[in-house]
């Protein structure tokens, strides 16, 4: 649903909504240049002394006006010339007509109305509220594909066209948001939907003869900073006043006494109108109005890349298999997916099942039928919609499944973010709805991690198994965008011990003509994704160090068979990879948490020693760390006691599982010091858990029994962000 409220107007209206917005954004400037073309009005000069000069230069003067903009213009009449002049505001001299560009006017009344008069300004707030709805319910969707509100700052993935949408969206989305609100206001005002202001009542001058302008006391108390418009008394009406408005409100002077013969303090709806009116416009703002109007100037960029976006989604892709109608199909593949990652895993699959001698159809989840549940099996391959939603392709899946009946053999797999709380959760959600339905289960849901070739590829061979036949899943994904990266060092730990592990710092490459490259931005615990060969799928390390290190820095182990970790074992300085940054936000310190808890094993100190290094303000980080040997795999053992004399790391505790004097691992270190870790949670420490999987559920089990007494468990401090880990 708050999908189709965010495409739907935005479709019908959105050359109405460019319009609007293009004009908006070169309107933004016009308060800049004029701030730059006009004297700045400075306290220090009455409006009486400022008005006095005026006069003396003119036959007539009708009015003052401190505009919007900042100028100061005085209407006069000279003999039978009439015009509107520039005043300096503490001078009172002429500095040339007034006389506002035919083309600003244009500009303006194409923003204001479509140069369509009253009909065109309907059409200008229909526009705002569109506006408003189509910005309110992106930012719905964002933070529900994101995770939630919190998470609305996370970094977006998907192809480039979604990144691009999503980050602009992002960056413009407040600006858009008062332009609109502010828009509808000053529209409902066009149309008397506000309450009136109240009215000053018509005052009378006591009618003696009028003093000179320099000698009104009232015009002497205010200040030219405080202006907004003086009217003076016509001479050839007897009983004519002064009239003047500053943001205070507005009041009538006697001519003859100087003094304040009626006066209307300004309302809060006069001051919220003011408000308004500058937050819209710019004028008074000048960086404010450059702000709104870069975001103003956003909205083509984000209708184009909405509709090409909205047109990806319902063009079905060509995939050049040999699929069957779902009638002919011994197998059915189901397909949820948002940005085509899962699809292209679908297309894996049918391909593999196809060669081995299956008839296959797929389809979109949403179009599930009695048809599909006919054939012998039903495959499901579901995406994961931000925190536990369902992708478009897949929205309408469970209210259909409720309609049908049927006994096939099903198997789900999902695919997902292991970094989201509900890590796969639309996945266990379909799961849940066909057990509730009766239907017999192939396999138990597996669950694949940011687009894990591997774990796709085991499911494949999980799925052969129960089909009596080899099934070889090799995905080959597009291959990233990556960068030339260059060991400058390393050093090597474990090769005594039969487990190698080699910390490896890398610079930036150079180019063809010796130049060297610049590092991406990134923090200790994002991960580096490095690509190897020709083969499209990376293989992601969790980073030790931070852009400011200057040095790419990482620990790898050395695992049997491993392609990738391999060819990182066998480099020398010198040697170049081709690699890429990506954020992994949540597995990062807390920066309000009152101290840390640090667990890792192996290669998975790595980024904890980042988290030890980047430590400058002394918080309190308690380290507990396992490894094999500590005369041959103890990793970071000089960097890590200087920490300790440096104030950086608080505490280190150790464990060695191939110690002959005192053999354990960090799981019964950290049972062995149950007490002190419970007192640290119990006053908010924040734990970061980096290692294997292995690894990760002995110390959660650990864990999890520790902070029983607290009234907590490993569930809630997880969901609090107290407990976060990267484990593989």
């Amino acid at each position: 649903m708050i999908r189709r409220i965010h495409s739907l107007p935005g479709l019908v209206l959105g050359l109405a909504l460019a319009v609007t917005a293009a004009t908006g954004a070169v309107l933004a400037v016009v308060p800049t240049l004029d701030h730059l073309s006009t004297p700045t009005i400075t306290r220090g000069t009455s409006v009486a002394d400022l008005a006095a000069a005026v006069a003396a230069r003119h036959e007539s003067v009708a009015d003052i006006r401190v505009r919007p903009s900042g100028t100061v213009t005085a209407s006069f009449t000279d003999g039978e010339t009439s015009g509107v002049e520039r005043i300096d505001p503490t001078t009172g001299a002429g500095l040339g007509p007034f006389a506002p560009s035919q083309g600003l006017r244009f500009l303006t009344d194409l923003h204001r109305s479509f140069g369509l008069g009253t009909e065109g300004r309907v059409g200008v707030a229909i526009s705002a509220a569109t506006m408003l709805v189509v910005v309110l319910s992106g930012l719905a969707l964002l933070a529900k594909r994101l995770g939630g509100w919190r998470a609305l700052l996370r970094p977006i993935r998907g192809g480039r066209m979604d990144r691009l949408h999503g980050e602009v969206a992002r960056i413009a989305a407040v600006g858009l948001v008062v332009s609109a609100s502010t828009g509808l206001w000053m529209s409902a005002s066009t149309f008397d939907l506000m309450p009136e202001s109240a009215v000053l009542e018509a005052p009378v001058a006591s009618g003696g003869p009028a003093l000179p302008i320099a000698r009104l006391s009232a015009l002497q108390t205010i200040d030219v900073a405080d202006l907004r418009e003086l009217t003076l008394a016509d001479p050839s009406v007897a009983d004519d006043v002064f009239r003047v408005k500053t943001a205070a409100g507005e009041a009538a002077i006697d001519p003859a006494t100087g003094r304040v013969v009626a006066s209307l303090a300004a309302t809060t709806l006069d001051r919220v109108d003011g408000v308004v009116r500058l937050l819209h416009t710019g004028r008074g703002a000048a960086a404010l109005g450059l702000v709104f109007g870069l975001s103003a100037a956003s909205v083509p960029l984000l209708a184009i890349t909405g509709v090409v976006l909205w047109a990806r989604r319902r063009t079905p892709r060509a995939t050049g298999l040999a699929t069957v109608p779902a009638a002919a199909a011994d197998t059915v593949i189901l397909v949820g997916s948002d940005g085509g990652s899962t699809r292209g895993f679908a297309e894996t699959l049918a391909r593999a099942l196809i060669d081995t001698g299956h008839a296959v159809h797929v389809a979109e989840m949403n179009a599930i039928s009695e048809a599909h549940l006919a054939a012998d099996r039903l495959l499901i391959l579901a995406a994961t919609w931000g925190d536990g939603g369902a992708p478009a392709s897949a929205a309408h899946f469970l209210e259909r499944l409720e309609t049908l009946e049927g006994r096939t053999s099903v198997a789900v797999l999902g695919f997902g973010d292991r970094t989201f709380p509900d890590f796969c959760g639309y996945a266990r959600t379909v799961t849940a709805a066909l057990a509730a339905k009766g239907f017999p289960f192939l396999l138990e849901t597996k669950r694949v991690d940011r687009r894990s070739a591997q774990e796709f590829a085991q499911w494949g061979r999980d799925l052969g198994h129960v089909l009596g036949h080899d099934l070889v899943l090799e995905h080959v994904a597009e291959r990233p965008q990556t960068t030339g990266l260059e060991l400058v060092e390393r050093e090597d730990y474990g090769a005594a011990v039969g487990a190698p592990v080699a910390i490896l710092r890398f610079g930036p490459a150079r180019d063809a003509q010796g130049r060297p490259g610049r590092l991406p931005h990134f923090e200790a615990g994002d991960l580096l994704g490095i690509v190897h060969g020709e083969a499209a799928i990376p293989r992601f390390y969790s980073l030790a160090s931070s852009s400011a290190d200057g040095l790419v820095e990482i620990c790898v182990r050395l695992m049997p068979g491993g392609l990738v970790s391999t060819a990182l074992h066998a480099l020398r300085p010198g040697d170049r990879i081709d690699a890429f940054v990506r954020e992994n936000p949540t597995f990062r310190p807390s920066d309000v948490a009152p101290s840390l808890i640090l667990i890792g094993a192996g290669a998975g100190l790595g980024p904890l020693a980042g988290f030890v290094r980047a430590n400058h303000g002394a918080r309190p980080v308690h380290l507990y760390w396992g490894g094999r040997s500590p005369a041959s795999d103890f990793l970071y053992e000089d960097e890590l006691a200087r920490a300790l004399v440096e104030k950086r790391l608080t505490s280190l505790v150790t464990a060695f599982s191939r110690d002959p004097r005192s053999s354990a691992y960090v799981q019964d270190r950290i049972a062995a010091d149950e007490h002190a870790l419970r007192e640290r949670i119990r006053h908010g420490a924040q734990i970061l858990v980096c290692g294997s999987r292995d690894m990760g559920r002995a110390v959660a089990a650990t864990l999890d029994r520790i902070v029983r007494p607290l009234g907590l468990d490993l569930a809630t401090l997880r969901a609090g962000g107290r407990y976060v880990e990267d484990v593989y």
